[in-house]
C-alpha cells in the first residue's frame, strides 16, 4: 500500500494540533509562501501516514519523541520506491527537519534523528535562460496573439517586469496600483520569500510598457488594487501569464524551458554576461544565499564553452 493509501486519522489529535500549530508559525511568523506551506503539509502528513503504518497505530507526541534515524530512512526509502525523486525527497526532509525542530524548541522532540539524515544528492541542472534577442522579442506587445490591444499591453508589462527587474511572477503580479513603476521611477522596492525585502532598479522601458497597459486597461484602478487585472477585471493570475508564454513559445518557436520564471534566470544571466558580480546579482534575485545565486556562473560558462568549440578549429 502506498502513502497515497494512507487512513485519513494519521496521528493523534493532539499531534495534528501541533502540526497546526506549526505551520500557523510558518505562515505568520516565518511569512513562508503558501506553496511552501502547502508542500510541508503535505509532506508532513505523509510522514504521519508512514508512521501509522510503521508503528501499527495513530502516531502521537511520545511516538515523535521516540524517533530514531532508522525511523526517518525507513520513510524516505519508501517514499523513494514510490517514485519520489531527489528534489522532492531533499523538500520533504527540509519540512520534517522544520516540524521537529519546532517542537524541539518547544521541548516536545528531539530533532536529532531527523538532523543525522543526510539529504539526498540533487542532480546538477542549469537554469536554461533565453538569447538576449529573444528575451527581447517575448517581452514586445507586437509579438502578442492577443485580439485585445489592453491585454497584449498587460502580458507585456508583467513580462517586461520579470525581465527587466528580474521579478518572481508572484511578485510581479502581487503589485498595486500605488506600487506601479512610472518612467520616471529609478527603483521599486519588493517583498519577496519569506518575507525578504529588496529594491531592484528600474529601467525605464518597464515604466512605458506599464504606463501603455495602463493606458488602455478599460478598468478603473484603484490605488490599493493589484496592478494587473484580468479579463474580466478581476486580479491577474500567474496561469494567465504562463499561458501568454506558451503562446508566444509556440509562435516564435523557443523552446519549452522558455518560461515567465526564465526570464528572470535571463536577467541574472545576460547580468552576469554583461559583467555583473555575484554578490549585486543575489542582492537584486533576493537570494538568501549567495550558492543559489552561483548557479548562473554555469550557465555562463556554458555559453563561453558552447562559443569555444564552434570557433576553435582544434575543438
Amino acid at each position: 500500500m502506498s502513502l497515497t493509501d494512507a487512513p485519513l486519522v494519521i496521528a493523534e489529535p493532539a499531534l495534528m494540533r501541533l502540526v497546526t500549530d506549526w505551520l500557523d508559525h510558518l505562515g505568520g511568523e516565518r511569512r513562508l509562501a503558501d506553496k511552501t506551506l502547502t508542500a510541508y503539509e503535505r509532506d508532513v502528513s505523509q510522514f504521519l501516514s508512514f508512521l501509522t503504518l510503521h508503528l501499527g497505530g495513530a502516531p502521537g507526541p511520545d511516538a515523535i519523541k521516540a524517533l530514531s534515524p532508522a525511523d526517518i530512512r525507513a520513510f524516505f526509502a519508501r517514499r523513494r520506491r514510490e517514485g519520489a525523486g531527489a528534489r522532492t525527497l531533499a523538500r520533504g526532509l527540509a519540512g520534517l527537519r522544520s516540524f521537529l525542530g519546532y517542537l524541539e524548541k518547544k521541548g516536545l522532540a528531539n530533532a536529532a534523528a531527523v538532523r543525522a539524515v543526510r539529504a539526498p544528492r540533487q542532480p546538477r541542472t542549469l537554469p536554461k535562460p533565453l538569447t538576449t534577442d529573444d528575451a527581447a522579442r517575448v517581452v514586445d506587445a507586437d509579438e502578442s496573439f492577443s485580439q485585445e490591444p489592453w491585454i497584449a499591453a498587460r502580458d507585456a508589462a508583467v513580462l517586461t517586469l520579470l525581465y527587466g527587474c528580474g521579478l518572481r511572477i508572484s511578485e510581479a503580479l502581487g503589485l498595486t496600483r500605488s506600487e506601479a513603476p512610472t518612467v520616471e521611477t529609478r527603483a521599486l522596492r519588493i517583498v519577496g520569500k519569506g518575507g525578504k525585502e529588496r529594491v531592484v532598479p528600474v529601467l525605464p522601458v518597464v515604466g512605458e510598457a506599464i504606463a501603455e497597459y495602463l493606458a488602455l486597461c478599460p478598468y478603473v484602478i484603484e490605488e490599493e488594487m493589484a496592478l494587473f487585472r484580468g479579463a474580466r477585471g478581476g486580479p491577474l493570475k500567474a496561469r494567465i501569464i504562463q499561458l501568454a508564454m506558451q503562446r508566444l513559445r509556440g509562435a516564435l518557436g523557443l523552446p519549452d524551458t522558455a518560461t515567465p520564471h526564465a526570464l528572470r534566470h535571463s536577467f541574472a544571466t545576460h547580468l552576469l554576461a554583461g559583467g555583473g558580480d555575484l554578490r549585486t546579482i543575489q542582492e537584486l534575485l533576493g537570494h538568501a544565499s549567495l550558492s543559489t545565486t552561483q548557479v548562473y556562473t554555469g550557465v555562463d560558462m556554458e555559453r563561453l564553452l558552447s562559443t569555444y568549440r564552434k570557433a576553435h578549429p582544434r575543438a
